[in-house]
């Protein structure tokens, strides 16, 4: 399944599934966390521009 994106990311719940998908697809939980945090990070990089 791919990562919630935009503003989903952001969200608590969004941000929670992200990490359980990464998780589930063999990634130890830091790099999930850190996935997960990056996706919520693009979507307010875009929302400045």
């Amino acid at each position: 399944m791919p990562l919630n994106k935009g503003e989903k990311a952001r969200t608590r719940k969004g941000f929670s599934e992200n990490i359980e998908r990464e998780m589930k697809a063999g990634k130890p939980q830091k790099q999930a966390v850190a996935i997960a945090y990056s996706e919520a990070d693009k979507s307010k990089k875009s929302k400045r521009r």
